[in-house]
Parts: C-alpha cells; sequence; structure tokens
C-alpha cells in the first residue's frame, strides 16, 4: 500500500497554474527528494498532500484511501517557516503538539528549554522536527527543512530522517540543494509546475557530461562561451559548458584566442536540471 498516491494532480490559482498534472508516489520507509528552484511548485504540491489545498483536477490518496481529516494524525509536517510559536520554549511547543495528538511530549534535549525565538535556527530546526514526530507518523513531510542551516546540522538531521525512513517511515523531503537530494533513495524534479524527471540520482543523471575549462585567462574563457546560445557555469575559475561537444566549445576559444585545457566530466544533478529545463 502507498502512503502517498497522486495522479494526474492540478492546481490553479486563477489563471496562474501552480501544479500541471504531476503524478505522485510514495511507499513506506522510502525517502523520496522533492527537488526543484524556488517558485517550481514544491510547497504547492505538498500542501494538496497534506489537504491543506484542494487540487483543481486530479486526485489524492492517503495510505491507500481518500483523503480525510482522520488521516492528519498519522503525518508529521515541518513546514517551511517550522510551525512553532516563537513566544513559548521549545518544551512548550512540543507539549502543545502532543496535548493535539493525545500523546505525551518528546523529551527536549539539554539546553532547548529556552524560548524559540532566542534559538539559533539550528536549534529550532530540531525543535520542530521533535514536535513533528513525537507522535510516531506512518508519513513525514519536511518542506526545506535543512534552509539556512550550517552544514553539520545538515548532517545531523539527515541522520534523524533516516532513522525514520529505517523504522518504516514514508519520507518526503523538498530541497532546493541538490547535493541533499543525492540522500534520497528516489527524486522528483520539478519545474514550472511539472515533474520532469524522477528516479534514483544515477538513473536522472545518466550519461549527461559537461565540458569543463581550465584557463590561465578564465574570465576570458567565460566571456567566449556565454553566447547565449549554450547553458554555462563557474565552478571556482574553472568553466562548465553543458549540451557542447569539447571539439565546439574548442573551435570557440580558438576563434577568441583563448587557451584552455579542455575534458569531458558527468554533468552534476544541478547542471542536469538546466538541461532537462532547457
Amino acid at each position: 500500500m502507498k502512503s502517498v498516491s497522486a495522479t494526474g494532480v492540478t492546481k490553479r490559482f486563477g489563471s496562474f497554474t501552480a501544479v500541471d498534472s504531476v503524478d505522485f508516489e510514495i511507499d513506506p520507509g522510502e525517502v523520496v527528494g522533492l527537488v526543484g528552484a524556488n517558485g517550481a511548485g514544491k510547497t504547492t504540491l505538498i500542501r494538496m498532500i497534506l489537504g491543506l489545498l484542494e487540487p483543481s483536477q486530479g486526485h489524492i490518496r492517503l495510505f491507500g484511501e481518500p483523503q480525510a481529516r482522520k488521516q492528519r494524525r498519522r503525518i508529521g509536517y515541518v513546514p517551511q517557516n517550522l510551525g512553532l510559536y516563537r513566544d513559548l520554549t521549545a518544551g512548550e511547543n512540543l507539549e502543545f503538539r502532543a496535548d493535539a495528538f493525545g500523546v505525551g511530549a518528546a523529551r527536549v534535549e539539554p539546553g532547548l528549554d529556552v524560548l524559540v525565538g532566542d534559538m539559533s535556527l539550528g536549534a529550532q530546526r530540531r525543535a520542530a522536527f521533535a514536535a513533528a514526530t513525537q507522535h510516531d507518523p506512518e508519513l513525514l513531510v519536511l518542506d526545506e527543512p535543512t534552509s539556512g542551516v550550517s552544514p553539520l546540522s545538515r548532517t545531523k538531521l539527515w541522520n534523524l530522517i533516516r532513522e525514520r525512513a529505517e523504522a518504516g517511515t514514508a519520507v518526503l523531503v523538498s530541497t532546493h540543494y541538490m547535493d541533499e537530494a543525492e540522500q534520497a533513495d528516489r527524486l522528483v524534479l520539478m519545474s514550472n509546475g511539472r515533474v520532469v524527471a524522477t528516479g534514483s540520482l544515477e538513473s536522472i543523471v545518466g550519461g549527461k557530461t559537461a565540458v569543463a575549462v581550465d584557463a590561465a585567462q578564465w574570465d576570458r574563457a567565460f566571456a567566449a562561451l556565454d553566447t547565449g546560445d549554450r547553458p554555462i557555469s563557474l565552478s571556482g575559475t574553472t568553466v562548465r559548458v553543458l549540451n557542447q561537444s569539447a571539439e565546439s566549445v574548442s573551435e570557440k576559444l580558438a576563434a577568441a584566442g583563448v587557451e584552455a585545457t579542455l575534458e569531458t566530466v558527468p554533468a552534476t544533478l544541478d547542471e542536469t536540471m538546466v538541461m532537462l529545463e532547457s
């Protein structure tokens, strides 16, 4: 039985289509990374899965049944704004949430029993995760859970996510951090409200490549290659060109009188996303 199953889900706000004909599912114990730039439709899709927004078209089933209020008790949710009361302590937030679900409040780690508004962002995110999981949800939904926190805090949170998944919880994590998305079991890439790819990191990136250009005058190399007809980026002082052969890149540099070393390398997930959108 699927924890989440969405078929042909669309959400329109007037003439604007935020989510367009999306098919989506999550299995128990699976960590699914919902990946896309800001405005891709990730949060709107999440809000429909949670029942906070009604689809304009299509349908969603939770735990094999049509959406209903009773299923809310089986879901844990951390929104982008964390959903914590800033004028209460972390402990008071946990107690309030526990009362709402009729369970005992989770223990707050030492040092967090202060006003949420006085806590670091990393500590706030840990408290929000504790509040969302203290009723042992079967589906855990995390909307940009590590935005703005340190790499160490991200690692700690992902360890907690993995523990939940190993215990059988289905986990949906939205993120725009491509390196973080690699930790998911399966990725769903969204752009302009549509799913543009789904599968493992390896299957999505596949054999896609980029041309890495190393030049002493990297700024001239970048200017010569930045002609608007090819995706191009900088990684340090290395220019990376997508959707072009090394031969065509070499010809462009030679015409501009720029000496460089070229290497065809595997594309990153960021670059793959650009290719799928172009």
